[in-house]
């Protein structure tokens, strides 16, 4: 850039007939702002096409003749050919007042124009701010603009939407500017720049669009996790460093500085060198992020890893914090002297709304007893001053807890009551047994200056905590019911999908259903001003902005495709790899478990494959066998309709003990098989992840696909009574690589995948 140094004695605004100042603006000229009247204390930087410097010594009648075109010059420097969407504006604006002004105010942004240099003939919302609030803006170097003008994440409220959002005065905005940092530039206070503002302020290119289309990203890096047997793995270049422990980790300081003492409270560890950290630096580079070896709560003997969600939970209280956060004026004037701001667009971007509705974070888990811990921890996690009155926790701990109202100090684990005498395994307890197992519930949270409310409405909730099943409920209600809709949805900027190792125990195909509704374009208004919404929405680019963090146990084929297929994020992706030693040792029989491989040349043809093979291979064997007690585990419910069809087609003795049967038929069923009426019982893994039976009389296992969940291979094979001639048959191929490695190690599995052999034995 160079500087173009200016006379004192040039004409100012006050020399220039008004008329002639409107005629300027009429014909498309910038109107002269504040910088131009105080020029000779400091220069004004203008583009390079300019001459480089000006001599002082010209004298003033060439000054005065050459005036008027030197406005002109400027004018048409920020003068741009108006498009479509303009001329639509203009026609709307000719009918309806609101909008004139909205295209107003959408032009002087655009031409950088402070809010105070507005003609004494228009209307300008800017004109909302008095004397006070300026007076107050020079004490504390910071005002935002008058929260009971804005709807909430929409921009400014006509008379008519004010009247539709009556809630309260403190339930409108919610800003943390008067404890923000005050980092400085030449000595003078300088916006605040971070992460959540490099992410959304970043223009895409249609370059960039196409090759996040054709899913071009490659893992080019590769860096040791804190745990030895895995590693993370990311597109572009590695950001995985040592942060910085004075920049809060991108966190508002009020957040960071409750979070840190919560963390001390219970954990007591130091922060800065805990996987916590290390998991939320993760999470705050606004990466799709893939966590799959989280330890889940309800195993035993397992620690539950607390950090990956107090981490998760804080960066989206970050984000929805810093989304309310308008830039005062003078933050915007002072930007506009330094000219350019690391990672914002000042002129634009900066501070327009974020979406088209309020909510911005959408969270999923499985169940209502999951769902409290979150939502429990979350109010735990959230700064005092947001949490002073928490509305409807009453009605909450009894919908989503057992029934009882639950202290908000006590630790997770007192949540639930003390266990009694159960066969079941113990996480069968503490997840089905004694929690809340519903599993179709939606609830939104909404964040004010005084507290939080649960059960507020989705459009004026900062974030939706649901079920996949309670989310496909309010889709299916919106298609069937015109005047229902699912825009709340389209404007979620993150989307958490914890626990995603249960929902496959659910219908995985609701998690697909829910993430191909996020972030389209609304079928309504809903009182958002549309000239205060970020362009990348408009133009549908929404979901390569929205950050996807999918957490769980271990990974599947589903996941993985919901993860490379869906999630799109502009910034690229980071994924978790690990390395298994499997669970053979927890076999407590002395039984010989033959590994027999199938091959398959494609995914499409891997079910008809594995039903041949079992056809030809495996069931002539149990046929002409006299021996009860066959079981056959299948892991699919389709798997499980086509092998019960192709035992009734051979008329073979058999019973069924499926995810679907009725609680009245369980015992009768199980006492079919013991008794050995039927020769062979159809058992799935659903059926036993939601039932946990201890089924007698197995003589004979036969594993038709491998489980999902590694700790159930175990519990079905120890199933098995002992006898002289305990056989356990398990059918693979090699598209059952990650089910294999979790159960006989990430060694053992690349070695009976890759070999030339098609069968193994282990004992």
């Amino acid at each position: 850039m160079r500087t173009l140094k200016r006379h004192s004695s040039r004409r100012s605004k006050e020399d220039i007939p008004r008329a002639k100042l409107r005629k300027i603006k009429r014909g498309g000229y910038s109107r002269p702002s504040k910088a131009r009247k105080s020029a000779e204390k400091k220069p004004v930087r203008y583009e390079e096409d300019f001459p480089a410097e000006i001599d002082d010594s010209e004298e003033l009648s060439e000054e005065q003749v050459d005036g008027d075109s030197e406005l002109e010059e400027a004018g048409k420097l920020s003068y741009r050919e108006p498009t479509m969407y303009d001329d639509l504006l203009k026609k709307l604006g000719s009918r309806n007042v609101s909008v004139a002004n909205a295209l107003r105010r959408r032009q002087r942004e655009e031409q950088g124009e402070s809010d105070s240099d507005e003609d004494e003939d228009e209307d300008s919302d800017a004109e909302s701010l008095s004397e006070s609030e300026e007076e107050d803006d020079g004490e504390n170097g910071n005002v935002s603009l008058s929260p009971s003008s804005y709807a909430v994440g929409n921009g400014p409220k006509t008379g008519a939407e004010q009247s539709e959002h009556v809630e309260s005065d403190d339930d409108e905005e919610l800003s943390d500017t008067d404890e923000e940092s005050d980092p400085r530039v030449n000595g003078q206070p300088s916006v605040i720049i971070s992460t959540f503002h490099n992410h959304l302020s970043h223009k895409l290119a249609s370059e960039e669009v196409d090759d996040i289309m054709k899913r071009k990203c490659k893992y080019t890096w590769k860096m040791p996790a804190l745990k030895s047997n895995c590693s993370w793995r990311g597109t572009g270049a590695c950001f995985i460093k040592d942060s910085d422990m004075d920049s809060n980790y991108g966190l508002k300081p009020r957040l960071y500085k409750h979070w840190l003492e919560s963390y001390k409270a219970t954990a007591g560890s130091e922060f800065h060198q805990s996987t916590q950290r290390l998991f939320f630096s993760i999470c705050n580079s606004y990466y799709d992020v893939m966590h799959h070896n989280k330890k889940p709560f309800y195993l035993k003997g397992t620690e539950e890893d607390s950090s990956i969600m107090d981490s998760y939970l804080m960066h989206s209280l970050n984000h929805i914090f810093r989304s309310r956060d308008l830039i005062g004026k003078n933050e915007r004037k002072l930007a506009k002297d330094q000219e350019s701001v690391e990672g914002i667009s000042v002129e634009g971007d900066a501070y327009l709304d974020r979406g088209f509705t309020r909510p911005k974070v959408l969270i999923l888990l499985p169940l209502a007893g999951i769902a409290r811990r979150v939502v429990k921890r979350l109010i735990q996690l959230t700064p005092s001053k947001h949490k002073a009155n928490v509305e409807n926790l009453e009605r909450f701990y009894e919908e989503f807890g057992s029934g009882r109202t639950e202290s908000r100090d006590e630790d997770d684990d007192s949540e639930i009551p003390k266990p009694k005498k159960s066969a079941k395994p113990p996480d069968f307890q503490a997840l089905l047994g004694r929690d809340n197992d519903n599993d179709h519930f939606v609830i939104g949270v909404k964040f004010t200056n005084k507290g939080i409310k649960l059960y507020g409405d989705f459009y004026t909730s900062d974030m939706i905590v649901a079920s996949p099943l309670g989310l496909i409920t309010k889709i299916g209600e919106a298609e069937v019911e015109k005047e229902k809709d699912v825009d709340y949805l389209s404007s979620i900027e993150v989307l958490i999908i914890d626990h995603a190792d249960i929902m496959l125990m659910q219908n995985w195909s609701h998690v697909n259903t829910v993430v191909e509704q996020l972030n389209r374009l609304p079928s309504k208004q809903h009182g958002t001003d549309i000239m205060r919404i970020r362009p990348w929405y408009l133009d549908g680019q929404a979901r390569f902005y929205r950050q996807t963090i999918i957490l769980g146990s271990h990974i599947s084929p589903e996941i993985n495709a919901l993860f490379n297929q869906h999630c799109l994020n502009y910034r690229g992706k980071v994924k978790l790899e690990c390395k298994y030693k499997g669970v053979l040792p927890k076999i407590l029989i002395q039984a010989r478990q033959i590994y027999e491989r199938f091959d398959t040349e494609s995914i499409a043809e891997a079910d008809d494959a594995r039903l041949n093979y079992f056809c030809k291979k495996v069931f002539p064997k149990i046929k002409d066998s006299i021996q009860n007690g066959v079981m056959i585990f299948i892991s699919s419910y389709f798997e499980f309709v086509r092998v019960r069809n192709y035992l009734k087609s051979q008329a073979a003795s058999f019973c069924l003990f499926g995810e679907y049967i009725k609680r009245n038929d369980i015992s009768h069923v199980r006492g079919q098989f013991f008794r050995g009426e039927k020769k062979i019982m159809l058992y799935t893994e659903r059926a036993h992840f939601y039932y946990r039976y201890k089924i007698r009389g197995v003589k004979n296992l036969i594993i038709y696909s491998l489980p999902e969940r590694k700790e159930f291979y175990p519990e079905i094979v120890n199933l098995l009574e002992e006898s002289g001639s305990m056989n356990c048959t398990v059918l693979f191929s090699r598209l059952d690589h990650l089910r294999l490695e979790r159960i006989v190690g990430s060694t053992a599995a690349k070695r009976m995948v890759d070999s030339e052999k098609g069968v193994f034995v282990f004992a």
